[in-house]
């Protein structure tokens, strides 16, 4: 990290540790939660949370307090939290605790989904059951038609997530982008920013380029921009944390921005917590 890089994160960790590291020494209450600090919003607009992948080694009462520990009020539910093989009884309650706590449950996933349509139909139910309105996705491309014609029955909208230079399907959000250009607008992408970067490809433009359909946004950092470069806390890495956030400002983005924590899934809350505390700082500097 060079001597800039560090003065500028030190100090957007300064102006960020109120909401993040506070709540270590004890849990925010729901109104504290929901009360930004002199009745401003210091996400700026945008509806910044936990991708519940994070918290995915944490039981579920675990995570939620993990999230609340954080200070942020959105999550997306990852299976780990409410198993897809779920009765609808099931999946409503497991939102109305994280509702509960404060949370809002945003969207879930990632779901990997094939072409039974069996299987694709119960995903659907799921996030309808759950009241969630946005599926994080992994689909193939044979079952777009019958993803077209789901969102139109259900009113969900989709979000295919991309998963670097490994996936054979969709390693950029831009493979997916164009794929699903003949369907319904409510099939949309969900960038995931560190395979974005490990793919070659930059978040910030894919953003811009994605814009009409960006359903959800899986935020991280990585430590280089190599294929295989390993995630590391928000603001330590390589990716342009100001210049995405900007993007997502001047876009209106309007969805999840969902922290994805992958460095030390055993122990994540101090990790997300000085990333989330990053996030907060870098938008304080950009007001």
């Amino acid at each position: 990290m060079n001597s800039r890089r560090g003065v500028l994160r030190r100090s957007f960790l300064g102006v960020g540790a109120a909401a993040t590291l506070a709540p270590f020494g004890r849990f925010t209450s729901r109104a504290q939660a929901q009360a930004p600090t002199s009745g401003d919003d210091p996400w700026l607009g945008l509806k910044v949370g936990i991708a519940s992948y994070t918290y995915n080694r944490l039981p579920l009462d675990a995570a939620i307090k993990g999230i609340n520990r954080v200070g942020v009020n959105y999550v997306s539910i990852k299976d780990a939290h409410l198993p897809l093989k779920s009765t609808t009884e099931e999946r409503k309650g497991v939102a109305r605790k994280f509702r509960d706590a404060g949370i809002t449950p945003l969207s879930c996933g990632v779901i990997t989904m094939n072409d039974n349509e069996s299987d694709i139909r119960n995903a659907f139910e799921y996030a309808r059951d759950a009241g969630i309105p946005t599926i994080v996705c992994k689909p193939t491309r044979e079952s777009l038609p019958v993803l077209d014609r789901m969102v139109k029955e259900f009113g969900l909208k989709l979000a295919i997530h991309n998963h670097g230079p490994e996936d054979k399907v969709w390693p950029s959000p831009l493979d997916a982008w164009e794929a699903i250009q003949k369907y319904d607008q409510n099939i949309g992408v969900c960038i995931d920013v560190g395979h974005t970067a490990r793919c070659g490809v930059d978040p910030v433009k894919a953003i811009r380029t994605c814009a009409p359909r960006l359903y959800d946004l899986h935020m991280k950092d990585i430590a280089s921009k190599a294929a295989k470069a390993p995630p590391v806390e928000v603001g330590r890495g390589v990716l342009d944390i100001r210049g995405m956030l900007k993007a997502l400002l001047e876009i209106h983005y309007a969805y999840h921005v969902g922290l994805e924590y992958e460095k030390d899934l055993k122990d994540p809350i101090p990790g997300a917590a000085e990333s989330i505390g990053y996030l907060r700082g870098t938008l304080a500097a950009m007001r």
